[in-house]
């Protein structure tokens, strides 16, 4: 074994293609597009590194052409959940054992195998398997992926490095253990990058998972599976287990030996998944680290200093870009009015050139929805404005189902600040604008502030600065990602981590090192160096 004392290479961010015309990755992206298209996949779980096949299966599907099949998966039962448990809580031992640097170097070299070798093929797979544009998947199953890995490396190192002072007579130092038993990790559709990050961050800290990846994002989670294995993942630390949430969530909640999990997704599922923590909690062996991101009704509060051009600019995209699929995605808006006219007639000419279409033709701006239950879902809101005597729909609002499940880019302005759609998670491409007078900043900070129950991202535009101190202070626990002159989305890991409160999760900021921290248990050991030899202290010799 090798007594170098080594350091892990100091993680850059990855730079993004654009795909911009006769670019050579632009041909390779096409090429791997019309390549899997063509393809049929039979999905299987993996445990224990085992391919199993149950029979049970599900079909997937591209969004934006939803008779368009790209192959099937198999769904886990009891059994198979049981046997994943029992085959991670088996290789946890052995895993948390292995020095770390070599934990590391699977990591590392995951993160090398995406960059250069299948970085067109994930991308690919993003695109048709959630339908997503060529620089949406770029930045999310590319380089955001790519960075959880180089830059989750580099954290890992910093914890273990994080020792207690000593003292002449003693040794003190801390380890940093896994957590005592399994881990389990439930990623969302709407993030390649995230459906990799929550199943390897606590395995890195030598954590063993049982990985439960979105049913309707199961085609893509694969190939990052299989990113996994050629990196040199051994069997049984990461199990890949698709299936009914409610049975693989419920049979995995309920084990004695739950020692986490790793949630993205919805805030209803997520407090139920809590509420059965809560139950079981006198059943577990230890106390389970409860780790969630579950959504955001996020806002762009602008003031009548604001950037006409950036705030536009900045509203379009926020709202827009993955079809509004973003827990970061701007949904709500407030702009005061003396600057509402110029602001409405930019945005409504912006949208009204958005595309919308099949994601393999590089022009259109924007896919499909994930599902016919979005579908229906975001399409209930829209006609619940179009009915309502408080909005006004200014541009969008229509919705197909008949080849993808396309709903075209809409924005609303209501005169209620409390409206519904101002109020409620939509998920979808739905921007919903109010306009204050301008002398009300302070009473619209604080409507904006106490209307939603959520607490993720928020944007603020200003060039005063000190309306940017003033607006930032007002809605400072609004946001756990906050954005000056930016929109509310579009994270960048080592730089912006990310995460929220309230009723948008535990804020444990993925892509930083307080993520990290979360997947280990310390022991402090203090080793006496000179032990003493007689009980008797000094004050007993009283003269």
């Amino acid at each position: 074994m090798s007594n170098a004392i080594l350091n892990m290479p100091i993680p850059q961010n990855e730079p993004i293609f654009d795909y911009g015309p006769g670019s050579p990755e632009k041909a390779k992206l096409k090429a791997e597009l019309e390549r899997l298209s063509g393809q049929q996949l039979d999905i299987p779980l993996i445990i224990n590194g085992e391919e199993v096949r149950t029979g049970n299966t599900d079909k997937c599907v591209m969004p934006h052409n939803h008779q368009h099949s790209l192959g099937q998966f198999h769904q886990g039962g009891t059994q198979e959940v049981e046997r994943a448990i029992k085959t991670a809580l088996e290789a946890r031992q052995k895993w948390a054992n292995l020095p770390w640097e070599e934990r590391a170097a699977v990591f590392m070299r995951a993160a090398e195998i995406l960059a250069h070798e299948q970085r067109f093929v994930l991308n690919a797979a993003t695109m048709l398997g959630i339908s997503k544009t060529p620089i949406q998947a770029e930045i999310d199953s590319a380089c955001e992926l790519i960075d959880f890995w180089r830059f989750n490396v580099h954290y890992m190192e910093e914890i273990y490095r994080q020792q207690p002072r000593s003292v002449p007579l003693s040794w003190n130092r801390v380890e940093h253990r896994s957590l005592e038993g399994f881990v389990f990790a439930v990623t969302p559709f709407n993030f390649t990058a995230i459906a990799g990050n929550l199943p390897t961050a606590p395995a890195m800290m030598g954590n063993t998972v049982v990985w439960k990846p979105a049913s309707a994002a199961v085609y893509p989670a694969y190939h990052v599976m299989k990113i996994l294995e050629k990196a040199g993942l051994p069997p049984g630390v990461i199990n890949f287990v698709p299936g009914p949430g409610r049975l693989v969530g419920d049979q995995a909640l309920a084990h004695p030996s739950l020692a986490g999990i790793h949630f993205t997704g919805s805030t209803g599922v997520f407090q139920n998944m809590w509420k059965s923590i809560g139950n079981n909690i006198h059943n577990y062996h230890t106390y389970p680290r409860i780790v969630g991101e579950t959504g955001g009704k996020d806002f762009v509060f602008a003031h009548a200093s604001a950037d006409i051009d950036a705030l536009s600019v900045a509203l379009v995209r926020g709202a827009f870009e993955y079809q509004g699929q973003k827990c970061s995605a701007a949904s709500r808006a407030y702009i005061p009015r003396s600057i509402w006219p110029q602001v409405k007639e930019q945005i409504v000419e912006m949208t009204k050139e958005l595309k919308v279409g099949d994601v393999r033709d590089f022009t259109n701006f924007m896919g499909a929805v994930i599902d016919q239950k979005a579908f229906n879902n975001i399409k209930s809101y829209i006609d619940f404005a179009k009915n309502s005597s408080e909005a006004t729909i200014l541009v969008g609002g229509n919705c197909d189902d008949s080849i993808g499940f396309f709903i075209e880019p809409t924005i609303v302005e209501t005169t209620n600040p409390r409206f519904k759609l101002m109020e409620e998670e939509i998920f979808g491409p739905v921007l919903t604008i109010y306009v204050y007078e301008d002398g009300d900043l302070e009473q619209t900070l604080e409507i904006c502030d106490s209307t939603s129950p959520y607490g993720l991202t928020g944007a603020i535009f200003a060039q005063d600065r000190e309306v940017i101190v003033t607006m930032s202070n007002a809605l400072r626990e609004a946001a756990g990602n906050f954005y000056v002159n930016d929109k509310p989305t579009g994270a960048v890991v080592g730089q912006q981590p990310f995460g929220g409160a309230r009723a948008s999760g535990t804020n444990d900021k993925a892509g930083s090192l307080i993520n990290l921290q979360r997947w280990v248990s310390q022991r402090t050991i203090k080793e006496n160096l000179l032990p003493p030899q007689d009980y008797r202290y000094p004050h007993l010799k009283e003269k």
